[in-house]
């Protein structure tokens, strides 16, 4: 969906700059550009500048980008309605919290190129996102910003992990791979180079990350290092099943505010600390 938008924008785009100078040209890309509505037969008083074929191709590109922006308008239509319907309106922080500029902003990045047309799962994660966002201070704004760049920028294979690890806790790549896949695969397959990619995504994203003890203030403990007694000619697999991950309290954020309806309590994380 978002090729074909991008493809027929193009099109439109180099149609009426061929047309340089006319006022219908300027009028037209501000139409493509979002700038202002487009009214039917607009284009009709300076449509002599274009000849009757060159006419109907305008007309047919506009009918296509116009069609699309209508489902567009229809998605977040429904979204915004579901939103409002599973939030308490009743609730004067609530309702203060909506109307602020902080929180329409936040609607306005969700949909400003609206990537959860992509997918289902992505619009839902969208309304849960702005339905929590609402009512809920556990994240800053901020942070919830991040939360829509991730949905926009991460595929369903990623937030399929993420999900996997959730509810884990503790969980091997091994048995990442074997809850979502089931199959074992080559370690050299197509399926195993992505598989290590979306793993090294969400680390670098700082949504998951190996495993680690903290003391009682929180800090890492570096683990002590074991010299292998052989040394093995194979590289790691992207299978391993030895070192465990888990999410950091910002995935964990992620997951309550995205793929839960309401946000309960999130703890401060204790239940992972270990004591020395």
């Amino acid at each position: 969906m978002a090729d074909e938008k991008e493809n027929i924008k193009k099109e439109l785009e180099d149609a009426l700059n061929s047309r340089s100078g006319s006022k219908i040209s300027r009028f037209a890309l501000s139409v493509v550009s979002g700038l202002i509505p487009f009214a039917g037969g607009a284009l009709g008083g300076g449509a002599s500048i274009w000849s009757e074929r060159e006419q109907e191709y305008i007309n047919s590109l506009f009918s296509k980008w116009l069609k699309m922006q209508e489902d567009e308008i229809k998605e977040i239509g429904q979204t915004m309605f579901e939103v409002m319907v599973r939030i308490d309106q009743n609730d004067e922080r609530t309702r203060e919290r909506i109307q602020s500029q902080e929180y329409l902003s936040l609607v306005k990045k969700c949909f400003r190129d609206w990537s959860a047309a992509e997918s289902e799962t992505k619009r839902g994660f969208i309304r849960n996102l702005l339905s929590n966002a609402a009512s809920c201070t556990l994240a800053t704004d901020d942070v919830i910003r991040l939360f829509i760049e991730w949905i926009d920028n991460y595929s369903e294979t990623h937030f399929k992990v993420i999900s996997t690890i959730y509810k884990s806790k503790e969980i091997t790549r091994l048995s990442i791979w074997q809850k979502i896949y089931g199959e074992n695969v080559r370690e050299d397959s197509p399926e195993a180079d992505l598989f290590k990619l979306v793993i090294h995504d969400l680390s670098l994203g700082h949504i998951i990350r190996q495993h680690r003890q903290t003391d009682y203030n929180g800090r890492f403990i570096k683990p002590q290092t074991k010299k292998p007694q052989t040394q093995s000619n194979i590289y790691k697999s992207a299978f391993d099943d030895v070192e465990l991950y888990e999410l950091t309290n910002l995935g964990r954020q992620f997951v309550h505010y995205t793929m839960n309806e309401i946000v309960p309590k999130i703890t401060d994380g204790s239940e992972h600390k270990n004591s020395e």
